[in-house]
């Protein structure tokens, strides 16, 4: 694979005895929270290729954008930094924030930090983006913008081939997993795993908790961002051009499925049960999820799993962890422990 080499792969997968013991089933998580320490995360695998191609164009300088704690933005300046580029953050805010968790590590490794609202985020983030990187190509530098997430075309890679990395370590654990979930925040991964679920032929149920928007949003992104790595698998000696055009041509929304019901209050937004949540299991599994994503996706798993849900079906789970510890920090208060 042409890619950058950054991560700690493959990541374990472990059984959270416990909670299959409360749950009636087989729960399995795999820490890729564990890929890294400044780049810890699912980012990071998105990141390996995103940033291949940008150092193969020549690039020095990386831009992207998220919410004032985002992990994303946080692993792309940690790994611009890593490889001597300069490196620049768009930030969603609703007020002057304060020096704390990932927005503390954007500036001590050196971002260059422009905020936005959420409006502006919501209606023109791209543009801003676009704007910032001319003003940077003004000066000489040769910028790179990464979106939301990393979940663009060569994004997606990153999941495609854990999921790849999942199937090899199902053989050694003695294991088949029959259902896949993952927290959604803006596609990538969701969309990287189930398009090598299905150019694969793994034949498994992979399902995306959103953190924010619905499911109709996030399979219209999906789709539409598989159809974009298509080339892309060409060129990795994954599909030839005539299975890419096929695919192409059959893949659709609803190949990605979804649960919209765990959104809450909104993004970064925390009510006290999915607190609550996220300290018990702490202390059940010493698994410490984040309450922007992890949480408030195993919360929804926990709904699910019980008499009715929609998970029920399912025996042998893996929930994939996609990091977020910095995260907690700045809402520490928030929690009675």
């Amino acid at each position: 694979m042409h890619k950058l080499n950054l991560a700690n792969l493959p990541t374990k997968i472990q059984r959270l005895s416990r909670w299959s013991a409360e749950s009636g089933r087989n729960i399995y998580v795999k820490r890729d929270d564990q890929t890294g320490s400044e780049w810890s995360g699912n980012k990071i695998r998105k990141l390996e290729f995103a940033v291949q191609e940008a150092l193969d164009a020549g690039c020095d300088l990386l831009i992207t954008c998220g919410g004032i704690q985002s992990n994303h933005c946080r692993a792309t300046v940690a790994v611009a930094t890593h490889l001597g580029l300069k490196s620049a953050v768009l930030l969603r805010i609703g007020e002057e924030p304060p020096l704390d968790g990932n927005y503390f590590l954007d500036r001590l490794l050196g971002a260059d930090v422009r905020f936005c609202t959420r409006d502006e985020y919501r209606d023109r983030r791209g543009a801003i983006m676009q704007e910032m990187a001319d003003a940077y190509a003004a000066q000489g530098y040769r910028p790179y913008v990464i979106p939301e997430g990393a979940s663009f075309g060569v994004g997606v890679l990153g999941y495609y081939f854990a999921m790849k990395e999942i199937v090899a370590q199902e053989r050694e654990l003695g294991v088949v997993f029959d259902t896949v979930v993952v927290a959604t925040g803006s596609g990538g991964t969701l969309a990287g795993l189930q398009l090598s679920n299905l150019v694969n032929g793994f034949g498994k149920r992979v399902i995306g908790v959103c953190v924010c928007d619905d499911a109709a949003y996030f399979q219209d992104v999906a789709a539409r961002i598989s159809r974009e790595a298509l080339p892309y698998l060409v060129a990795q000696g994954e599909l030839t051009a005539a299975q890419a055009a096929a695919w192409s041509a059959s893949l659709k929304p609803a190949d990605f499925s979804f649960f919209e019901e765990y959104v809450g209050i909104g993004y970064a937004l925390s009510r006290p049960e999915e607190l609550e949540h996220i300290a018990r299991m702490a202390r059940l599994e010493a698994v410490a999820f984040d309450p922007v994503y992890t949480g408030k996706a195993t919360f929804g798993m926990v709904n699910e799993l019980r008499e009715g849900g929609r998970l029920r079906s399912s025996e042998n789970i893996l929930f994939i962890h996609t990091g977020g510890l910095y995260g907690l920090f700045p809402v520490s208060r928030m929690f009675s422990l």
